[in-house]
Formats: structure tokens, sequence, C-alpha cells
């Protein structure tokens, strides 16, 4: 290998993607990070914790063996990904719950075993309820410990420790003296406090694999908006279907409509209408021709066009809002927790402690029997159960206290981060309204007119005509008989009806009221007949007002950051009493999030759009409405239900008091390791009753965060 590449060159370096699953917490992020850093040939290496793989910077010369060589040497297998946009899919949710399942059936039937020793029984009843316990829990422990015994191995084999290693270490000594105790008839074994120290462990380890899966969800949603291919247009005339990973700068691709895009490009033929709220958050479709730019993942409503690739692949500008997504996430997914942080210190702190009570019980005349029992018992006392649990438990009952008034927690930590924030970004449309225009003078349509109305908006699938559509159809309005059906790109639908032209088309010269989404608006004309305008309201979401007041009594600034122009905010904002940021892309919010946080404010961003997903990615916490697409609902910490926004006020009180249980939960872990452990070291704890005293700290904390039950209100 060569000598470590100067810093000021590490951005012109080629970046590497290495799958590593067995990251398990902030040590291992540092050990990653710093241990790469002093490999020669290795420039730098960032871990994303939530998808659990490192990108390595490095001199062109140090090959993919040589990095997977220099990864396993610090303890961790690694694989590496070809794509830039490659994720991995980790399995270890699945394996947990079935290792988690497993040590909890053993663990109830070795109690019930050990209920009638502990009753009174003796001679060859105990001995017999002691194998059958045996019978159980070595099977168990060695199915069951495999996610502890593997993370152990490959840190002990090459030379490191973590915090398994103290775990794997207490459950076998404790297994192995049970056996032993088992074999010579002695009076205690204590299979049922390693069974259950498993359990606990695997029930910590499991909730926060299902919390980091989810996580990784959103970059998946965002990317299926990418169709799979294009028809692209050869030379000779002839068309070919193409892979998007096959498509190239410069190929021109054919777009039906109603076809989404594979890869950027500029019109080259053709005019139609595009949604483009992958990038604007405006759900009206929006009018391109001949020499306009159009993105990979956006929706092609009209006509057909021809479309010149300008970039493919992970050059897209979806590829770029990807990216965007999962760094900005990033900054959120790093275990900076004080139970995290302390657990770097963990292992070699039990490991030194253990060591010194054997020590010190040998020095002081005690056996090696009883010795090896009191280091057991320190190992397994120390167990950090409770202070895991700290935060998790309250999480997870505030978070199903939430879900009963319709809010969707997802990612447990986002209940931490929604306490502290003190301002808010929020998209309009779809968010502070409700995103669903609806005709506001339908009912000045007589009745000859209406059929001809519906006739046409049937034969649109613009928003506006599809609202005109549904408000006809619910006045129980037949469709009147129209021919020669034909849709403009860009302005309306025109038809025949009784041999004069109809039409349901963009007015003119736009209107611009006073009232919220008073620009939305169709003209209709029957032949020379003067047109009628319908108008169209974007409904506020109900109790927007009420709920900015209370964010407000809760010393939360709020603003409206859209992609919507200023003339469609502008009302809104008026009528809210809020000030608005217009017209803004995915790196716009990202830049205005970044900007506040420099500004040491924690942002709260609430949106709906594809546009939004990088925000919501960024913000210190996110909130969601249902109505939001789904990479937006993926991006989120939450996703609130129904129309109301009052949700948005609820989950910041239940989040605070869920802050409020945790710091409790906390003085109570560390209270009990204060008592705990010198009496173990001690030698007045055998590893049975530690096995129930960290179980018992953590029924404590569990019972204390059920208080969490009632917090949304």
């Amino acid at each position: 290998m060569n000598a470590p590449a100067p810093r000021a060159s590490i951005a012109a370096l080629p970046e590497s993607l290495f799958a590593v699953p067995g990251m398990r917490c902030a040590g291992c992020i540092s050990k990653i990070e710093n241990g790469l850093a002093l490999v020669p040939g290795i420039a730098a290496a960032r871990v994303n914790f939530t998808a659990k793989r490192v990108a390595i910077s490095h001199l062109p010369e140090t090959t993919i063996p040589e990095i997977q060589r220099a990864i396993a040497a610090l303890g961790f297998e690694s694989q590496p990904l070809g794509d830039e946009l490659a994720g991995f899919t980790d399995e270890s949710s699945r394996e947990l719950l079935k290792a988690m399942a497993v040590a909890g059936f053993a663990m109830m039937n070795i109690m019930l075993l050990s209920v009638s020793v502990w009753s009174g029984a003796s001679g060859g009843t105990k001995d017999l309820f002691h194998w059958l316990s045996a019978l159980i829990a070595l099977p168990t422990v060695a199915y069951s410990g495999r996610p502890f015994f593997r993370s152990a191995w490959n840190a002990v084999s090459n030379r490191r420790t973590n915090m398994d290693v103290p775990i794997s270490i207490g459950v076998i000594l404790t297994t192995a003296l049970s056996l032993f105790e088992t074999f010579v008839g002695g009076a205690h074994a204590y299979f049922d406090g390693a069974v259950m120290l498993l359990f606990f462990l695997l029930t910590g380890r499991w909730l926060d694999s299902v919390m980091r899966d989810r996580a990784r969800d959103g970059v998946s949603a965002l990317l299926k908006h990418k169709a799979a291919g294009a028809l692209v247009l050869a030379e000779d005339g002839t068309s070919a279907w193409v892979n998007a990973d096959a498509l190239k700068p410069g190929m021109v691709m054919l777009v039906a409509a109603g076809e989404r895009l594979a890869a950027d490009g500029v019109v080259t033929k053709g005019n139609s209408q595009f949604d483009l709220s992958l990038l604007t958050g405006e759900s009206l479709p929006v009018a391109v021709a001949d020499g306009d730019l159009v993105h990979a993942g956006t929706l092609n409503v009209d006509a057909p066009v021809e479309v010149r690739i300008t970039a493919a692949g992970a050059a897209t500008a979806l590829a770029d809002i990807a990216r965007l997504m999962e760094d900005a996430g990033q900054s959120k997914s790093r275990y900076v927790r004080i139970a995290d942080r302390a657990a770097r210190y963990y292992a070699p702190a039990v490991h030194t402690l253990a060591l010194l009570s054997f020590a010190g019980w040998m020095l002081a005349g005690a056996g090696w029997h009883q010795s090896l029992l009191i280091a057991v018992a320190v190992l397994i006392i120390t167990c950090p159960c409770a202070l895991g649990l700290a935060v998790p438990a309250a999480q997870i009952v505030s978070a199903g206290a939430l879900m009963k008034k319709g809010i969707l927690v997802k990612d447990g930590s986002a209940l931490e981060r929604l306490a502290e924030v003190d301002r808010a970004l929020l998209d309009k449309t779809g968010t502070l309204t409700l995103g669903r225009p609806e005709p506001t003078n339908i009912d000045s349509l007589d009745a000859e007119v209406a059929p001809v109305a519906l006739a046409l908006a049937r034969s649109s699938r613009h928003p506006l005509s599809q609202a005109v559509r549904r408000a006809l159809e619910a006045k129980a309005v037949a469709a009147a008989d129209i021919t020669d059906v034909r849709e403009i790109a860009g302005k309306g639908v025109e038809a025949i009806w009784q041999g004069k032209l109809a039409r349901l088309v963009r007015p003119e010269k736009a209107l611009f009221g006073g009232d919220v989404g008073a620009s939305l608006a169709v003209a209709l004309q029957l032949g020379d007949a003067p047109a009628t305008l319908l108008t169209f309201e974007d409904s506020l979401r109900p109790e927007a007002a009420a709920t900015l007041r209370e964010l407000k009594a809760l010393g939360i600034e709020s603003s409206i950051a859209s992609g919507d122009r200023a003339e469609a905010v502008q009302p809104v904002a008026r009528i809210l009493g809020l000030t608005a940021q217009t017209g803004m892309h995915p790196q716009d919010k990202l830049d205005t999030i970044s900007r506040l946080a420099a500004a040491g404010h924690k942002v709260l961003m609430i949106g709906d759009g594809l546009n939004d997903g990088p925000a919501l990615a960024a913000g210190h916490a996110s909130l969601a409405p249902a109505s939001a697409s789904d990479a937006g609902q993926n991006a989120a910490d939450a996703v609130f239900m129904g129309d109301s926004l009052a949700p948005v006020a609820i989950a910041i009180r239940a989040s605070r008091a869920t802050q409020r249980i945790v710091r409790q939960n906390f003085a109570l872990a560390i209270g009990y390791n204060v008592i705990a452990v010198p009496m173990a070291i001690m030698g007045m704890v055998t590893p049975l009753i530690a096995a129930l005293a960290m179980s018992g700290s953590s029924v404590i904390v569990v019972a204390n965060a059920l208080r969490l039950k009632g917090a949304a209100k």
C-alpha cells in the first residue's frame, strides 16, 4: 500500500462503499472511522450507521480486497457495494426476532422449573429440575446467543474488544458453572439467569434494529419514482427499449403520456404538461415545450414528447435528492445519546471490575468456585439493560399513545428531537392546505351546461378537471354525449357537443383574489357563448391557525418554506400571519435548515411532497401528513393521520413529557448500578440474584415509562 493521501486532495480521490452489518454502537463508528484513517492508502472513512455502510476515500492503487482486509483487521466483516446508490438489505431484524422469541419461550419454561427449586424441592427432584433446565437452556444459549458470540469472536480474534465480549463471557461462564453444578448435584444452577439475560438483551437489540431498518426506507421509496427504462429513438428512425442503467447522455427518449422519465433531459420535440412535484412541490402540472429541462422521476401528464438525455443513473436530479436525503439523515443517525456514549467504556470497565473481583476474592482465601461466581455476578449485574431501556421503553409507550391519536412515530429517537425543536418550517400545498382543490362556484352551472362540463372533465386527468368531475358526480349529474375529444397540452380539453365547440381550458388571464387558492381557475365555454369561470380553493387544514398559536406558546416560531409560486403562497401566509419563502427547490430548503441550525436553532420540518424528502431528513425532527408521498412519509420521523394540523402540537407536547420520563429512567438506572455493583463485588449477590436484580431494574424503568400512556392529550 501507499502513503496516506494529503487531506487537501481527498475530494479528488476515488470513493468505495462497503456494507458493514456488524456495526452495533457508537464505539463501532469511532473504531472504523479512526482505525481506517490510519491505514496507508486510505485517506478518510465515513460511517453511515443508518445504512450500515462505510464510504472510504482511498488512493487509486488501493484495491478493494486490501480495504476489506483493513476492515476485517478492525473486527468487522464487509461487502463492497458497486453502485453509488446501492442499498444493503439487512436481515438482522428477522434473525434477532427469532432469537428473542426462542429465548423468551425458554426463559418462561426454565423459570417455572426454578420456582419449584426455590420452593424447597430437594434431592432427586431438584436434580431432575436442574437437568430439565439444562436441556432447555443449552440449545437456547447456543441459538439465541449467536448475535453476541459472533460479534465477540470477531473482536477477540482481531485482538480487540466490544460490549458483546463481557456479555458473552458472562453468559458462557454462567451456563458452564450451572452445568457443573448440575453434574455434581450442587445446590444452585443459574440457567434461568443466563437465558433471562439473553432475552432482555435481544429485546433491546431487536427494537434498535427495527428502527434502523425503517430509517433506510426513505431513499428506497424515492428511487421507485424512476422508470425502469425508456424507449430510445435510434438514428435510423427505429426505436428500442433500453434499461435505465444502460441509458447514456445524448440518447433520445420517446416519452408517452402517463410515463415517468428514466433520466434527465431536454425536450426536443412536442408540448406537454409534466408533474414536477418532485422538484417544486406544486400539485398542478407544468407546461413544457422544446428546450425545457425535465427530470428523472417526473410524470408526463398530457402528450408524447421526445427528450434528449443530459444525465442518467447516479447523475440525475432524482439520484441527487436521494443522496441529499441519505446524507442529511446521517447527521441524526449517529448515536450521541448518553447510553450509547457509555457503551465505549462499558466493556473495559466491566472486564476490569470482574477481574479485580476474582483476584481480590482469591487473595482473600475464597476458592476458585466462589471467586468465579462473584466475578460472573459482577459481569451480569453490570449489564446496562436498565440504562439501555431508559430511552426505548419511554419512547415505545409514548409512541403507542400517539398512535391512538393518529400519529405514527417511525423513529424512536424522533421523540427526543421533537422535544428540542424551537423553530418550525412548513410546506404549503398539502401541509398547511389539504392539497385537494375543490370548486367554489360549481352551483353556478345551469342544468344544460353541467352535463357538458362533466363529460369534458372526465376526459382529462388534470387535478382541476378531476375536482370538477367529483363535484358534479356528487350532484348526480349525467354526462353529456361529446365527440372528437382532444386534450391540448398546457391548455385544457375540448370536444364537439351538439355541433358546437365545448372547451374546458385554462383562463387566458390568471385571476388572483384575496381568498386562499383563488388563483386556481378553469374556463368553461360552449360555442360563442360567454365563458363561465370556475374557481377552486385549496382549503387550509382544520385547526391550522390554532395549532400555530399553540406552537408559539410552546416557544416554537413558525414560517412557510414552499416550492409554490409567491402568488399562491401569499394568501395562506397572510391568513396565518406567517413569513414565507417561495419558489424553493430541495437544496434551497436544505440550505435554509442548515442556516437556522448554524444559528443554534433546532428545526422541525413539516412537509408532504417528494421535494420535501431531503428537508424532512435534514431537519432536527420532521413530520408528514398521511396524504404525503411515499418518499415524504418514509423520510419523516412521524406521520399524522386525518386532515387536522392539531397532531403537530400534540406530538411535541408528548415528546417533551417523554423526555422528562427518560431523565427519570436514567436516574433510576444509574442509581441501580451505584447500589448493585458494590454488592456484587462484596460477594453478596449470586448470578441468579444478579440476573433478577438486572431484570428488576429493567421492570422499574418500564413501569415508570408506562406513565406516558396518557401523554398524547
